[in-house]
C-alpha cells in the first residue's frame, strides 16, 4: 500500500485554511424611541415654529422664559433651541440674564406627540386553545390590504411682554404643525411608505425608481411632500458682526434703590 506523501504544498494549504477559519458577531440594538416617531415629532415642531414671526422684537434685548414647558414634554430641548433660533433669525438680542432684558418671551406647548390609525382588510392573528398536543395554536395574520397612518402634532404658543412695565407687546396665537407618515401593504407586499418625512415613495425602506431615474433625468419630487420649514435650511446672517445696542443696567449699579430696571432705556450710555 502506497501512502501519499505529505508535501510542503499540502501543509501550506492546511495552514492557510486554519488561519482563514473564524467567526464574527455584530451587535445590533434599537433606540428607546423609533426613528420614525422622532422624525414626525421634530418635523411637526419645525413647521409650527417656522410660522412664528418675531419681527416685533427685532433689535430688542429678549429673555426666553421656558418655565411653562412641562419637564415631561417630548423633545423639550429641541423646542427651546428652535424658538431661540427663530428669535435670533428675526434680529432679537437674546439675554441669558433676565434682568438684562427689556422683553420676556414666554413659551408654552399645548401638544407634542404622535397619533396612529390602522386599517386592515383580511384575517387578524388568532390564538386558539390547545386541543391536540403538538399542533400549532396560533394563526398568523392574513392581510389582503393593510394601511398604517401615523402623524406628528405640535401645538405651540408664545407671547412677549415688557418686563419693566408689565404691558403686553405681542402674541403669536396658537400655532400648529403636523407631519405624516403613511405605510401600505398589498397582498403582503410592502410597506409602501410616503409622507412629509419621506423625500419620495419608498418600498421597504428603499426609494422606488421613477421613470426619470431609469432614463437618467431628474424630475420633481413626490408631490405629497410638504416643503421644508425655513428653520431647517442653511442661512447666514449678515448682521452678525454688528455691535449690540446699549443694554439696560441694573439700578443697583448706579446706587439707585427700587426695581432692577427703572426705565425702558439704558441708564448709562
Amino acid at each position: 500500500m502506497i501512502r501519499p506523501r505529505f508535501t510542503f504544498r499540502r501543509a501550506s494549504a492546511l495552514l492557510l485554511a486554519a488561519l482563514l477559519t473564524g467567526c464574527g458577531t455584530t451587535k445590533m440594538t434599537d433606540s428607546p424611541r423609533a426613528a420614525t416617531e422622532m422624525l414626525l415629532v421634530s418635523q411637526a415642531i419645525d413647521y409650527a415654529v417656522a410660522k412664528m414671526d418675531f419681527s416685533a422684537l427685532s433689535e430688542q434685548p429678549v429673555f426666553l422664559d421656558t418655565t411653562p414647558l412641562d419637564k415631561d414634554v417630548i423633545d423639550k430641548g429641541y423646542v427651546i433651541s428652535l424658538v431661540r433660533q427663530q428669535l435670533l433669525a428675526h434680529g432679537a438680542l437674546i439675554q441669558e440674564d433676565r434682568t438684562r432684558a427689556i422683553y420676556v418671551v414666554e413659551l408654552r406647548a399645548g401638544a407634542i406627540g404622535t397619533d396612529r390609525h390602522s386599517v386592515m382588510v383580511g384575517t387578524p392573528a388568532v390564538s386558539l386553545p390547545s386541543v391536540v398536543p403538538g399542533l400549532p395554536t396560533s394563526i398568523p395574520e392574513i392581510a389582503l390590504m393593510k394601511k398604517n397612518d401615523q402623524r406628528g402634532v405640535a401645538k405651540i404658543g408664545v407671547f412677549a411682554y415688557n418686563r419693566v412695565t408689565g404691558r403686553a407687546l405681542w402674541q403669536s396665537g396658537t400655532v400648529e404643525g403636523e407631519s405624516q407618515s403613511k405605510d401600505l401593504w398589498v397582498f403582503g407586499t410592502g410597506p409602501f411608505s410616503r409622507g412629509t418625512i419621506r423625500n419620495r415613495t419608498e418600498l421597504a425602506g428603499e426609494p422606488i425608481p421613477t421613470p426619470s431615474d431609469l432614463l437618467g433625468t431628474h424630475g420633481d419630487k413626490d408631490k405629497s411632500v410638504t416643503p421644508a420649514a425655513g428653520t431647517a435650511r442653511e442661512q447666514f446672517f449678515p448682521n452678525s458682526t454688528l455691535s449690540a445696542p446699549p443694554l439696560p443696567v441694573p439700578a443697583s449699579a448706579g446706587a439707585v434703590t427700587g426695581g432692577a430696571i427703572l426705565v425702558n432705556t439704558p441708564l448709562v450710555r
